[in-house]
């Protein structure tokens, strides 16, 4: 006996777990800026209440990071026997990518540290670029990751490392052990070149310098750098379980002779489970607790 699927087609869960012997798996679209935590929190309660069973297990199947949203997989009661195994599935996802500039966090959690020239950056070139990345090859995770190093999460130490102004691709290097990962298929769904009046930056020069802003307060955890004119493109990855698309955005910059960082990220698939079979999570307690008085 399988595991109970919640997704768009439900229309009421029984109020006995025992009707689910094997659990329940929620695939969930995570919303934007939501960690994986914070969904567990909001549905555990919901499942808590619906169930009248404080002890009952939730847990989910493979972290997203707060900035990006798509398909998490929650688990309930016996299933979460299973997170390990729906975890080691092969995952897809649609990255947005701007080139031509870096973040510490390779994303946008953190400002833009360092500018590079990307007027040589082309349609053509991400194109012909991107087939070398297909294939099982070593990868460094991010500093900024909730990979531990020696029991402590990889991101605690990059927000100590980068108060004392240290590179943390240097520290990645020497804290955080290659992985070896597989990235089964890549597709260019999108490309657009960088505005007019192409500007050329140097790796020295600084955010102030070039763009006449000031940095943002360490409390915004969100830039927004779409007004540089930066050119950007959108792809489909297929990889393996341990993948960090964050770390392949830096690669493919680096591959280019330039820089760059993740701009927006879907996971659109997680082993059999795509967008289309998922809920949100209003949907999902909104079915929890619909006939919670019957």
């Amino acid at each position: 006996m399988e595991a109970f699927i919640l997704g768009p087609e439900s229309s009421k869960l029984s109020r006995n777990i025992e009707d689910y012997p094997e659990g329940i798996i929620i695939p969930i679209n995570k919303p934007y800026r939501w960690t994986s935590a914070d969904v567990i929190r909001k549905i555990k309660s919901a499942a808590i209440r619906h169930f009248g069973k404080k002890n009952l297990k939730v847990g989910h199947a493979g972290t997203l990071d707060p900035l990006a949203t798509g398909v998490l997989l929650v688990c309930i009661g016996k299933a979460t026997k299973l997170a390990e195994k729906l975890q080691s599935h092969d995952k897809e996802y649609i990255a947005g990518i701007t080139f031509g500039a870096t973040t510490p966090s390779y994303d946008l959690e953190k400002d833009i540290d360092r500018f590079f020239p990307y007027g040589h950056i082309t349609e053509s070139l991400v194109s012909d670029i991107l087939p070398m990345f297909i294939g099982e090859q070593d990868q460094t995770a991010p500093l900024f990751s909730a990979k531990s190093v020696d029991g402590v999460r990889a991101y605690e130490l990059a927000r100590k490392l980068h108060k004392e102004g240290k590179t943390l691709d240097e520290a990645a290097q020497e804290l955080i052990r290659v992985s070896r990962i597989n990235i089964t298929s890549l597709e260019l769904l999108e490309f657009t070149a960088a505005s007019d009046g192409i500007q050329t930056f140097s790796e020295s020069d600084s955010f102030e310098q070039e763009t006449g802003l000031s940095k943002a307060s360490a409390r915004i955890n969100v830039t927004d750098n779409s007004s540089l004119g930066l050119p950007r493109a959108v792809i489909r990855m297929s990889c393996s379980k341990g993948t960090y698309v964050r770390a392949f955005a830096r690669d493919l910059g680096e591959s280019m002779s330039s820089g760059a960082h993740l701009d927006s990220l879907q996971r659109s698939r997680s082993g059999i489970f795509r967008i289309e079979d998922s809920i949100t999570v209003e949907q999902a307690t909104s079915l929890l607790y619909s006939n919670r008085n019957d």
